[in-house]
């Protein structure tokens, strides 16, 4: 008896002991299933518990400025470089990428797969009133459509019921776009990794301004003081290191990548 609660008292102090961080991620880095690689990876390497926060870009970074996380994993250049000049994070560091595609029904209605650009594309579906369904949640995907129908001269906030913004994450609105066979603009990893797609198919992608870098910026302490700087910088050490890249460039869905590691040293 003594021997089992001398055990038990062991294991209850490793637990106790053992690395917690908290990071605010980016909904594709979750439904992609890239996280279900990595964790495992980072806890055996690093004894680090990373509980993930799994929200839209422009939620991580509130969750960032509040000091409610650690650290954010997220893809929004201008978003993450207000969020650094303002002194919420320390530093942005890069660390993968991959790109945004344009999903829709595979008949094609309003003849985007040969489009010459995103913005073209955005401006056929405007012009058939194809139904198009919006992220509307202020993720970094969100602002990046935001931004090409500003390139495109068009303003969502006029459309009609043809667009439709869920307020929802990238797995939930290609759900809806999937029940209602419209349009979407989603990052290539979650749709590869999307198990619903019923009549949708990928329809465009290539253009350069498609392109989705994630970048990681461990939470300033000097304006909380209560983060796990530690942990946050040995998360970073092991997000850019030799093994991460093997993980990240490894991992495929069908025989294609989904990220490409481009962190430096």
């Amino acid at each position: 008896m003594i021997r089992i609660l001398t055990a038990v008292l062991i294991l209850l102090a490793g637990a106790v002991q053992a690395d917690t961080m908290r990071l605010a991620v980016t909904t594709s880095f979750h439904n992609s299933g890239l996280s279900d690689v990595l964790l495992p990876a980072i806890e055996t390497d690093t004894g680090i518990d990373v509980q993930l926060l799994v929200v839209g870009t422009g939620q991580a970074i509130r969750l960032g400025e509040a000091g409610d996380v650690d650290a954010i994993l997220v893809h929004s250049r201008k978003a993450e470089d207000r969020f650094v000049s303002a002194g919420y994070g320390t530093h942005r560091r890069e660390i993968m990428y991959n790109d945004f595609v344009f999903i829709g029904p595979a008949a094609d209605p309003a003849e985007i797969g040969d489009a010459g650009s995103a913005v073209t594309a955005l401006q056929r579906i405007s012009q058939s009133k194809a139904p198009f369904v919006s992220r509307g949640d202020d993720s970094g995907t969100h602002k990046k459509e935001r931004a090409l129908w500003a390139a495109a001269e068009q303003d969502p906030a006029t459309f009609a019921s043809w667009y439709k913004a869920v307020g929802a994450g990238m797995g939930a609105s290609l759900n809806t776009a999937s029940g209602l066979g419209a349009y979407i603009m989603a990052d290539r990893a979650s749709w590869l990794n999307f198990g619903n797609k019923q009549d949708l198919a990928l329809l465009f992608s290539g253009d350069p301004a498609l392109f989705n870098q994630y970048a990681y910026i461990p939470v300033n302490p000097a304006r909380h003081s209560h983060v796990k700087a530690s942990a946050a910088l040995q998360l970073e050490t092991w997000l850019t290191s030799p093994k991460a890249q093997g993980l990240i460039d490894g991992y495929t869905i069908g025989g294609e990548t989904l990220f490409t590691f481009n962190a430096t040293p």
